[in-house]
């Protein structure tokens, strides 16, 4: 595991949302709720790169 990210928990934190953000969008997919599903993949996705981008901030910074 590397440790700046599981010491940090801005990015733990930004982990967590965006697995419970692709579960949501499984969930409104199953129900057919489409419009739904796209935006909570789009806003996973967003979260996934703002945890990355932070994480390489930190690497640079080390």
């Amino acid at each position: 595991m590397d440790p700046l990210t599981t010491r940090d928990p801005v990015a733990t934190a930004l982990a967590a949302a965006a697995v419970g953000l692709f579960a949501v969008a499984l969930i409104a997919m199953s129900t057919d709720r489409l419009t739904a599903a796209g935006m909570s993949f789009l806003a996973a996705s967003l979260v996934i790169y703002l945890r990355e981008s932070r994480v390489a901030d930190r690497r640079a910074a080390d």
